[in-house]
């Protein structure tokens, strides 16, 4: 059985919108996230995995950073702005999915520590096929029902299923092509990084070009909540790694892993789970855009902190 979404009381400014999102754009979808995610794994190394090992600290708040502040904080937020119900889901769903896999790309960027990062991404990755049901699950009713909406029916296997497929079977595929080829793993993972990278960039940005008229007549809703979102994600990450006291190289990471999320797995999740649900969709793919645009610019600052730190130190 697929989600129910039912709002009473309800804005009317979403109940004739459009987004423009085929079957077969589904699929390549679908096979985009899982071509990234066997990207991903061919990159991690068990010389990687002692990281989690050999620095549990940073691991254990990367996690919490991830999968229970993020979703709570992001949970006050809507109680504070009040988007309208479709777009708090969206907001839900994106701080439910588990980090992107470009975020291993800007935390080399930013001179953080990029062997945490693909551990956090690895590890969230799998821990998101149980999380970010649970997370979207327990926030999004919580929400509702505060709202005095009629209460949503969130099918947790459904989503489990859709997760495990997209994330894990390829995660699953890549380990064992570098397991077993090690040499041809060391020939193809960059190309395929760049490609990965690259396809789902192109992705979002055709699809939303294909559905620029429903964003310019909704954008007001849109770029203000996503910036906000987006802001407070990479906000939560950094404080959590200087409230526990992190060395600069994790903590860079902990930002970079928090701000950055796997849109990519909400838009699957929202056109095979919720009938595309137009401001769901609508947020999650200018979130995939934005957070690669804020990440960019995210990186950069913390390079320049780089570039100052390494003057300061000849200068002494």
């Amino acid at each position: 059985m697929q989600p129910n979404l039912h709002f009473n009381n309800m804005s009317e400014e979403f109940t004739d919108l459009h987004i423009e999102f085929s079957p077969d754009n589904l699929l390549l979808l679908n096979l985009a996230i899982a071509f990234i995610m066997f990207g991903v794994a061919l990159g991690i190394k068990r010389t990687e995995f002692v990281e989690i090992k050999n620095n549990p600290k940073s691991v254990f708040y990367g996690i919490l950073s991830q999968f229970a502040l993020l979703p709570l904080f992001t949970f006050l937020l809507i109680l504070v702005v009040q988007p309208l119900p479709e777009l708090a889901l969206g907001m839900m769903l994106v701080a439910a999915s588990p980090g992107g896999n470009v975020s291993n790309f800007f935390s080399q960027q930013s001179g953080g520590n990029v062997a945490l990062s693909v551990s956090l991404t690895a590890i969230a990755t799998v821990a998101s096929v149980f999380m970010t049901p649970f997370n979207f699950e327990f926030y999004g009713s919580l929400y509702l029902d505060k709202e005095h909406i009629q209460k949503i029916t969130i099918e947790f296997w459904p989503m489990f299923k859709t997760v495990f497929t997209i994330l894990i079977v390829p995660l699953l595929a890549g380990l064992a092509v570098m397991t077993k080829f090690p040499k041809l793993t060391e020939k193809i993972i960059k190309p395929i990084r760049i490609i990965s990278f690259l396809m789902l960039l192109i992705f979002m940005i055709v699809a939303f070009s294909k559905n620029i008229d429903v964003f310019s007549a909704y954008y007001k809703y849109i770029i203000v909540l996503v910036l906000l979102h987006n802001g407070l994600s990479f906000l939560v990450g950094y404080l959590t790694g200087k409230i526990a006291r992190l060395p600069i190289k994790d903590i860079r990471t902990l930002t970079i892993e928090t701000g950055i999320q796997n849109s990519g797995l909400s838009l699957v999740i929202i056109f095979t789970l919720f009938d595309g649900n137009g401001g769901m969709a609508l947020l999650a793919a200018w979130w995939g855009i934005w957070h690669i645009i804020a990440g960019s610019g995210m990186a950069y600052i913390f390079k320049r902190g780089n570039d100052a730190l390494e003057i300061a130190n000849e200068i002494k």
